[in-house]
């Protein structure tokens, strides 16, 4: 029994970080768009990439019947400019086509137009696709930066079972532990991500408006009250509690929602633009 008790909110921290984790993951703007579609009387699945890092293009493929032709429309986001026009070739993985290379934060909309025997279809039916660029981040930066963050939130939320839990262990070592994972996975390897990925190793407040390095900031100086009570050995319930929910609820929101973005108009080198096409 008192092993289950030690076990048990490590358990319940487990299981919420993770909950916590999916979510994100499922809900930020970096997650393959998935749907269906209607062509010959079936119905076939898509799924639309929304990030690609690496110097290569980004390949978009669908898998459609082989007598399926179809048309790649794209452009760079957000612009007013013509649509590029790119047919879509086959291959035993699906009908596709690739989109140029463009630098890092810059990004494209894309839309699929198929084609069989007279009827068309879009995929997407409604908006367009919108993706983002980036360079290749190292796995050497980018395993420890995220293994750092989730085992910060992972332990924080033990801190927080351990500060409302009756009869619990003290939580100031969770709190510090924390603290220390957090200032390390956000301030020291996350600019080191980012100045892979986007070419800046800080675009957050007060330099600029990303969100993902401004959250970042805010669930660290949230946190601070309890670190602070921890590196005296004592825990405020109260700093804790708000802390936490101060943390969460930021990492709640999306990842990469807001992020960094190029400005096109200070890439003025932009693909040779297509004339409209009458498709979109």
């Amino acid at each position: 029994m008192s092993r289950f008790r030690t076990a048990a909110p490590w358990l319940v921290a487990v299981l919420l970080t993770l909950a916590l984790a999916a979510f994100q993951r499922l809900t930020g703007p970096t997650h393959p768009i998935r749907g269906r579609f209607e062509l010959q009387g079936r119905e076939h699945a898509y799924r639309l990439p929304r990030s690609h890092g690496g110097p290569a293009g980004l390949e978009v493929r669908v898998s459609v019947p082989p007598e399926v032709t179809g048309t790649l429309l794209w452009r760079r986001y957000p612009t007013d400019g013509d649509w590029q026009g790119l047919p879509m070739s086959p291959s035993p993985r699906g009908l596709g086509a690739e989109i140029p290379h463009q630098p890092p934060a810059g990004k494209v909309e894309y839309r699929l137009v198929l084609e069989d025997a007279g009827r068309r279809v879009m995929v997407p039916s409604g908006r367009s696709v919108v993706a983002r660029f980036k360079g290749k981040v190292p796995a050497a930066a980018l395993i420890p930066h995220i293994l750092a963050m989730f085992t910060g939130m992972l332990v924080a939320t033990r801190a927080l079972l351990a500060a409302v839990v009756p009869g619990s262990k003290p939580a100031h070592r969770s709190v510090l532990v924390a603290a220390m994972l957090m200032a390390v996975g956000g301030l020291v390897l996350g600019p080191i991500v980012q100045r892979h990925a986007f070419g800046a190793y800080w675009t957050g407040w007060p330099l600029g408006e990303d969100l993902t390095d401004t959250k970042t900031l805010v669930a660290i100086l949230a946190w601070l009250p309890a670190t602070a009570f921890a590196l005296r050995r004592r825990t405020s319930r109260v700093a804790v509690v708000i802390g936490w929910t101060v943390m969460m609820g930021i990492f709640l929101i999306p990842h990469s929602r807001w992020g960094s973005q190029l400005d096109w108009e200070s890439h003025p080198a932009a693909v040779r633009e297509a004339p409209s096409d009458p498709r979109q």
